[in-house]
């Protein structure tokens, strides 16, 4: 039995249903593709931590770069929601993951050479960062040209989850690789590794259905995007809770390292243990959300998992053992991934196609360009609070938001039940 026969007419609940967007050949090409790549993008993330740190053993430079590499997101974000409304996502998307290889490349070349120093990888995370702020939007409009509606939300899960799966793979293999070879070898298996999607892209047969393009200048596009958001009501209660949520809990993971050696007294075996235990909730996180049928009761999935993700949160905090610290972060991952998956579903489930990429662009800077602001933020009261009470209050705002969106679910469903297709499901 090949892979079609196995997922065409699964049951509902069935592991062939969990997976039922592979039936589509180019998200399949796309699937297997983004593994590989992802799976090299972790091993550059953690080996470029560890040079700069075996450069300067500076905190703050940490710190610096990492922001370098996530501040474009938040400038230019949004006006690659625009390139992916006017543009053909498909070249588009070749076009981006074909810059970052070139970024690996010479991230790779000047570490192999041994010139490599902190105030060169800065602009080349920098770079990083401008191409990541035009290629999350496009990629993550781009999905439903793969699978269709009919499928999109199973797609942005099972997105999701080999992102995670990546991410607890890929750190595991670039410490093996940096003890051995060093961080120059992680960046050109990174760079390798970007050739699997790049021929995955190329592969794909896609419909020649032509997008509406907007009409109007740039500004005028981008003003067309923010009115759509801030008028529907659906749409302006998802992105402020993803807003809030990016502010003051995403950045939990940042101040991992101080937490671990502070106040569990661990090593660097625990802070890897414990974000494999995050990694192992969110992709779990991912797979739930997977296996759901349309978006009925999804608003009620995003409000009681914000909740949750914020009193996991302020368990965390207050944990003074290490394994309840691994279970309670396994459980922050599943809540944290779950709001986020179901969160993109919902959005891109009610988005008229024509302002899909804007609307895409404003998640990703809610969601990614908005947390270097919150890591600043949480950063600056850690100097005066200790990091375990930082934690607490992050997530006790963070639940707050949740129940007030959970209160506001009933009062929305009105503006969204016009924008249901048959099949689609309930918001509520």
């Amino acid at each position: 039995m090949n892979l079609d026969q196995f997922l065409k007419g699964a049951a509902p609940g069935s592991a062939a249903h969990t997976l039922r967007a592979l039936r589509h050949r180019n998200f399949r090409l796309f699937f297997f593709g983004q593994l590989v790549s992802l799976i090299g993008t972790w091993m550059q993330s953690l080996a470029q931590g560890w040079l700069v740190w075996r450069l300067s053993h500076s905190a703050w430079l940490l710190g610096l770069v990492g922001f370098c590499q996530m501040a474009p997101v938040l400038f230019l974000g949004l006006l690659g929601g625009v390139v992916a409304d006017r543009f053909d996502r498909h070249r588009m998307v070749i076009a981006t993951q074909s810059a970052a290889l070139v970024q690996s490349v010479l991230l790779a070349a000047l570490t192999l050479a041994g010139t490599i120093t902190v105030w060169q990888i800065m602009p080349l995370a920098l770079l990083l960062g401008v191409v990541n702020a035009f290629d999350m939007p496009i990629r993550q409009a781009f999905i439903v040209q793969m699978v269709g509606r009919e499928d999109l939300g199973n797609a942005i899960a099972l997105n999701s989850s080999i992102f995670n799966g990546a991410r607890i793979i890929g750190p595991a293999v670039a410490g093996l690789v940096v003890a051995r070879w060093g961080e120059g070898m992680c960046f050109s298996l990174n760079a390798v590794s970007f050739l699997a999607v790049l021929a995955s892209l190329i592969a794909m047969r896609l419909d020649k259905h032509p997008i509406p393009r907007p009409e109007g200048n740039t500004g005028q596009r981008l003003a067309e995007g923010f009115s759509y958001a801030w008028r529907t009501p659906h749409v302006r209660v998802l992105l402020a809770l993803m807003m809030v949520t990016s502010l003051f809990a995403f950045p939990f993971t940042s101040f991992l390292p101080a937490l671990v050696g502070g106040v569990l007294h661990q090593g660097a075996g625990g802070l890897g243990t414990l974000m494999t235990c995050s990694g192992i909730g969110a992709l779990l996180g991912a797979l739930a959300v997977a296996r759901r049928e349309g978006i009925r009761g999804m608003g009620r999935l995003v409000g009681t998992t914000g909740v949750g993700f914020g009193l996991f949160l302020m368990a965390f905090g207050l944990s003074r053992s290490f394994w309840l610290s691994c279970a309670l972060i396994l459980a922050v991952g599943f809540c944290m991934m779950i709001q986020m998956a179901a969160t993109n579903t919902l959005l891109q489930s009610l988005v008229p196609e024509e302002l899909r990429g804007r609307l895409m662009s404003l998640y990703t800077v809610t969601f990614v360009g908005v947390a270097p602001i919150g890591s600043l933020l949480l950063g600056w009261l850690a100097h005066t609070l200790k990091i375990q009470w930082v934690l607490v209050g992050g997530g006790a705002i963070t639940a707050a938001a949740g129940a007030v969106f959970l209160f506001f679910v009933p009062r929305i469903r009105p503006s969204v039940l016009p924008l249901l297709t048959e099949g689609t499901g309930e918001f509520t």
